[in-house]
This record gives C-alpha cells, structure tokens and sequence, in this order.
C-alpha cells in the first residue's frame, strides 16, 4: 500500500516558495493501477519524480506498506522501477542483450540458468520474445516503450512509476502499453503509477488522479469521472478545470473524499478474493497433474530444456494471500556490476562502425603526421671540434654553420615531441569529452535502479586505458621506427613512451571528469577542447613564457611535464641543442611522472564525483 499525506515539493522564484506539488493526500492499496491526468504543467511529472525520490519533498510524508519513508529510509533500487519518458537502452544492443545488461545489474542471480529463465520471463510478459535478436535502434515507439518496462521487471519492483509511457504513440500502440500495465499491476502485489495526457482507455485504470496546479482535483474510480465534473465526456475535463481555482477544486474533493474511496476499497477487495479463487483454482490442477504424473497418465517430453519454447513464469502468490511480504531480489556485487559494464562498453565499442573509422583514421594518420616532420630531427648534434686550424674567416664561418645547424635541429627536435604529445592531447579529448555526457540518461537511470559509481568508473577507466595504451604506444614507436632520432637508447625511447602514455592519460582522465561534471555532451566537448588548446601556449615549447606567468602555469599544463621529462631522457648532446633554443626550464623526468600522476588522480576523482552527483534533467 502506498500513502501520501499532505505531499508538497516546492522550488524558490523570486525569492518566494512556490508548490509546484500542493497537499496531495492520496492512498493506493496493493495491485492497484493508477492514472496521473491533468493539464500541461499541473505537476504530474514533478509528483512522480517525487514519490520516486528524485525531488525531495518540502513537507508531508511517504508511506509505504504502512513505514513512513522518512523514518525507515528510502525505497530500496530493487522494489521500485521507473520508466522515464526517454529511452534507457543503447541502440547498439539487442533487446534481449538489453534486457540482459539489465538484469545483470540489477540482480545477483546464481546461475546462467536462473539469468536466462528471469530474461525469458520478462521477454514473454512484456511481448517481446520474437523481437529478441532486434537491435535497438530499429524498434518502433510502442517496442521501446515496452522495452522500456522490460528493464525495469527483471528486478520484480512492487512499485512501479511510469511518466508518459505512452506519448507519442499510435491508438492501437497506447491501448497495448495501457492493457500491458494493466496486466502487470495484477501480480506481485504491485502497485502502477502511470503518468499520461491521454484522456483514452480510462476504463482499464482502477483509480484516476486529476491534478490542478499541484493540487488533487479528483481521485477515484474512472466510472464516477464525468459525474463528479459534472460533464457529458472526458475531453471536457480540462476546460471544467479551469473553470474555477484549484484550491476549491481540491476542497471539493476533500469533502467527497470517503465516498470514492470506499468504491476504491470494495473493487480492491474483489480482485483479492477473485485472485484467491484463481490461485485455488490453479493449485487444484496443479495437484491433479502431480497425482497424474505419479500414475503415469502424463507422458514425460523426450526433448531437452534447450530445446523448450520460452515458458511462463508459474503464478505468483499475493502478499496478500499468503500473509507473507515478498523478498527483494539481491543487488550484484561491485565487481560483479563492473565487468558487466565493461562489457557492455566493449560491445558497443565494436558495433559504432563511425567510432571505428574515427579511432583508425586518428591512430594512422596523426603518427603519420609526425613522421613527416620527424625527418628534419634525424640528424646529429655537430660540435665545435670540427672547427680546423685554418683562416679566422672560414672557421667563422664554420662556427655560423654549426651554430645554425644545431639551432635548427634543436628546435625540430623540441618541436616534434611537442607534436606528438599535443596530437595525444587532441586523442585524449577525443576518447573521453562525450563518454559519460553523452549517455547522462542512461547513466542517471541505472544508478536510480543500484548501479554502483565505482563500479561505472571502472569501467570508463578500464575502456579508456585500453584506448590510450593503444594510442601512445602506436605514436611512439610508430615515429621512431621511421625517424629513429641519432643516439636516442632504449632506455629513453622507453621513457618517452611511457610519457606519452602519461600525457594521453592525464588529458583523456581531465577530460572524463569535465564530461561527467556537464549536462551536456556539446558543453562537455567545447571545454575539452580549450583543455586542449591550453596546452601548447603554455607549455612554453613555442613562445618563452615570463617567468611568473611560467611557474604559475606549469603545475596545470600536462603536455609541458611530458614534454619536459622526454627532453631530459635525451642523450646529452640532443639536449644541450634543445636547450640553446628554448628557454624554458626543464623539470627532472622523476618529477614529471609524480605530476602527470596527480593529473590523472585528480580527473579520476573529478569523475567519481561527478558520476556520484544527481543531474536527472529529464
């Protein structure tokens, strides 16, 4: 059973309180389907997110089995679903990859029978079992939609929330959802809220909640609507609503309050007795087949269960049939949610054929880039032995050309590092600017149904060292195997790898938690972008910075550390041409790996509290 008592949720405007839910006193006994109607901007949706706990109440209570919310806590993710008004699935999965995806973080199952068999019961109940090995993306809006309730069963939630599940579809689609709700609503002691702003097949509701700026207009059996506005049709409800304000119309209703929940209460209590007769009935039979299959009067399949058409889940019991309350399934683990994350983030990965392309275009062609330029740092520092003992004048002349030579080299050696890294900034940004903006519904979503934000994070930080381990790697030695520069060891090729890894991790990390601290993925990818375009100014590999600007700046710019740590795991004689050139400062290659670490730590935590924080926008 679900009350609530004098509910409101208001937001300051100007400076005053405003309700945009006022006193909504209702009270919903078990396996009840209820309508929210109303005209646009009434707080149907606001109500709803409100029972759900996505807007915290400004005064009154939740009651729920008959515990004050307040006091006991929140409802558990398990025991309540809530289908948004957008879709919760990526397109590049199947249904029943999604359903699957679902189930996995939402409940601990212990076998991949028990898995299979709670997929095929959803898939059944909600018709979705021929639609099954359909993608997403090609499904109408009717299917989402009950894609949409698919999901949110493979948890069995006693609560169930809909908002506008049936917007925007055909008459036929809309009564299909509807009677599918209404199905539903019948077993496991579950109660159905839908929101709706069709005004059609009222009839298959057991209660209709009539809003008015915020306030109960109405609650009670469809049957008594017209009567109680005192109109020929529904459609004249609305403009009947308008008619006079809503706190008279929410006085009325209190005043004739009993009368209509006392029909509530009867149709309540003949459903319960009409679902005890049909759970004898069915008990009956079911004994019958067991004391005919123990005479032998039932023959026994010959086929295996793989090969058994998708069955029916066996009939529940009410709770209250039985006295009992039923148990909450239990929440996978963290681990458990992770790598199911993870999975789901490789598959997708390997299905967005446009990601693809980018991510191989990007990997071939910006090392290529490189190595073209890399040509003019392949030559030898030169030095001032060379100089003979011949006339003043030629070795003057001499001196000019090797002090030309090696200002030349030492700036394409400097340059050309920086180009590496900068590209990697840029491949950085792109792997990670939209991952969590992107897909901020989804995500909102499954960390309301108990999806840990570890367990997301792990994900998104596995997936995106896979993409930079790749990157960097490819972009090191891809170069040097082409321009190998003159003297440069093993060692100081590793470490300059392992420098670019860095760079690429600490601007890919940075830019992970700019797109899960943004609301959208556009504002997301435009800060990335000048992340990015940060780097090379002031970085110092250009233009000298003055020196206060320089030590102000330094410790924020991660291509200056890897720049800086890779010139210093140059030979001697590369690095004394780079420095002639270049005036900066260049930190020890120790202290750039402990800088580009807080770089990556800090983007790693800016993502986590992101990821943690509520940005439900829909």
């Amino acid at each position: 059973m679900l009350e609530l008592n004098d509910l409101c949720f208001s937001i300051n405007k100007d400076g005053n309180s405003v309700n945009l839910v006022d006193k909504v006193s209702i009270t919903l006994p078990s396996n009840h389907f209820m309508a929210i109607v109303g005209p646009s901007g009434c707080g149907k949706t606001t109500l709803l997110r409100t029972i759900a706990g996505l807007n915290a109440e400004s005064a009154g209570s939740i009651h729920w089995d008959g515990n004050n919310l307040d006091e006991v806590g929140d409802f558990e993710p398990q025991e309540l679903g809530y289908v948004p008004q957008f879709s919760i699935a990526y397109e590049e999965l199947t249904v029943d990859e999604a359903i699957e995806s679902a189930t996995k973080l939402r409940v601990k199952t212990h076998s991949s029978a028990e898995l299979n068999q709670r997929i095929d019961n959803v898939l059944e109940v909600t018709g979705l079992t021929a639609l099954a090995d359909r993608f997403v993306k090609v499904l109408s809006g009717g299917q989402k939609r009950r894609l949409g309730l698919a999901m949110e069963l493979v948890s069995d939630p006693r609560l169930l929330l809909c908002d506008e599940v049936t917007s925007g579809l055909d008459p036929r689609s809309e009564r299909e959802i509807v009677r599918l709700l209404h199905g539903l609503s019948r077993s496991d002691d579950r109660v159905i809220i839908s929101v709706t702003h069709s005004l059609a097949h009222l009839e298959l509701y057991d209660s209709i909640l009539v809003l008015h700026e915020g306030r109960v207009a109405y609650h009670g059996p469809p049957s008594q609507l017209t009567h109680y506005f005192s109109v020929d049709d529904t459609e004249e409800i609305y403009p009947r609503l308008s008619s006079q304000e809503s706190s008279i119309w929410q006085s009325s209703w209190m005043k004739h309050r009993g009368i209509y929940y006392d029909q509530i209460a009867q149709a309540s209590s003949e459903r319960a007795q009409e679902a005890m007769s049909a759970n004898t009935e069915q008990a009956s039979v079911a004994s019958l087949e067991d004391d005919l299959d123990d005479t032998g009067l039932i023959e026994e399949s010959s086929s295996t269960e793989s090969d058994q058409p998708r069955r029916k889940p066996k009939p529940k019991k009410n709770q209250e049939d039985t006295g009992e309350k039923k148990t909450l399934v239990e929440l996978p683990g963290v681990f458990s949610q992770f790598s199911t994350l993870l999975a789901r983030r490789f598959k997708i990965f390997s299905r967005d054929k446009g990601q693809i392309i980018l991510q191989l275009a990007v990997l071939l062609i910006f090392p290529a880039l490189v190595t073209i330029f890399a040509g003019q740092a392949d030559k030898s520092p030169r030095k001032l032995t060379e100089v003979t003992d011949g006339n003043i004048q030629e070795n003057l002349a001499l001196i000019g050309d090797l002090t030309a030579h090696n200002g030349y080299l030492g700036s394409a050696l400097a340059g050309i590092v920086m180009f590496q890294i900068v590209l990697l900034c840029l491949m950085g940004s792109n792997n990670s600017a939209r991952e969590v903006a992107g897909e901020r519904p989804i995500w909102e979503k499954e960390k309301f149904g108990g999806v840990s934000p570890l367990a997301y994070l792990g994900s998104k930080v596995c997936f995106m060292a896979f993409l930079i381990i790749i990157q960097s790697l490819v972009m090191a030695f891809s170069v040097n195997l082409a321009w190998p520069f003159p003297g440069e060891s093993s060692s100081s090729l590793l470490t300059h790898a392992l420098l670019l890894t860095m760079v690429n991790s600490a601007i890919t990390f940075i830019c992970l938690g700019v797109s899960s601290m943004m609301k959208t993925a556009e504002q997301a990818s435009l800060l990335s972008i000048y992340i990015v375009g940060f780097q090379l100014p002031l970085s110092g590999a250009v233009l000298a910075l003055p020196k206060w600007l320089e030590h102000f700046s330094q410790p924020f710019i991660a291509a200056y550390w890897s720049w800086s740590g890779s010139i210093r795991s140059m030979e001697d004689g590369q690095k004394q041409v780079i420095g002639r050139v270049i005036s900066t400062d260049f930190n020890s290659i120790q202290m750039s790996f402990i800088v580009l670490s807080i770089h990556i730590l800090i983007g790693i935590v800016i993502t986590y509290i992101g990821m943690k924080k509520h940005r439900w926008e829909h």
